[in-house]
């Protein structure tokens, strides 16, 4: 059975879903932050089954829906039937990914008014592949992250360990050493990286991996080191 919202923070929620990726499973998260309104944002959406509805409408109103980067898109329009009042935001090259999606805008670098005061975001240029943009919720200190960095442990599946550990991306937090072939443009990556590292997270939520509770920005940090 899908697990319920799992609270991490004040205001702060994860939905934890099984994902496949080329076969292989490697699990999925959703990031609901509450702001002060009441109102939900829901960060690369999960498929929205009724438990996940009910419990998703007893804590606040859907209403603003991102969907990240150029791989995590694939439940952005499940929300907006469910939730017809909500309104999605995608990351640079979906629109032309996904035409199919009706959405307010491009992210950027700027986040949009509805929620800048608490919740900052940055483009992560140099990676065309994903296109990933980072967002930091201030409150609980937090960096919501897809794929530039993952943190597998034990509770892995047997196959994604496996590659995991070839690729050097099991046991410890970080990107992947197939990571440098994905950057295309070191010098635009680094600058947004440390524009990412100037923040002050501690907690990063990952899609794929544990959530990591501690030590955040010093393990993207070292993680990056090569960039």
């Amino acid at each position: 059975m899908p697990r319920p919202l799992r609270p991490l923070a004040e205001d702060l929620w994860v939905a934890e879903r099984p994902q496949t990726f080329y076969g292989l499973p490697v699990g999925t998260r959703m990031t609901v932050i509450r702001l002060p309104g009441g109102e939900l944002l829901l960060h690369s959406p999960v498929a929205l089954d009724a438990g996940l509805r009910a419990e998703l409408d007893a804590i606040g109103r859907v209403r603003f829906v991102v969907a990240p980067n150029r791989v995590h898109h694939l439940y952005a329009g499940e929300v907006a039937t469910v939730y017809p009042e909500a309104r999605l935001w995608v990351a640079p090259g979906l629109e032309r990914k996904r035409p199919d999606l009706a959405f307010v805008a491009v992210l950027g670098d700027e986040p949009p008014a509805e929620w800048r005061e608490w919740v900052g975001q940055v483009f992560f240029r140099g990676r065309p592949y994903e296109n990933e943009v980072v967002f930091f919720h201030r409150p609980s200190r937090t960096l919501l992250l897809c794929d530039l960095a993952f943190n597998f442990g034990p509770r892995t599946p047997t196959a994604t360990r496996l590659l995991m550990k070839l690729l050097r991306s099991y046991g410890s937090f970080g990107p992947s050493k197939l990571d440098p072939l994905l950057i295309r443009d070191r010098d635009a990556a680094r600058a947004c990286l440390e524009r990412i590292l100037a923040w002050d997270f501690d907690r990063v939520v990952v899609a794929h991996g544990d959530v990591l509770e501690r030590g955040g920005r010093e393990a993207l940090r070292a993680g990056y080191a090569w960039l």
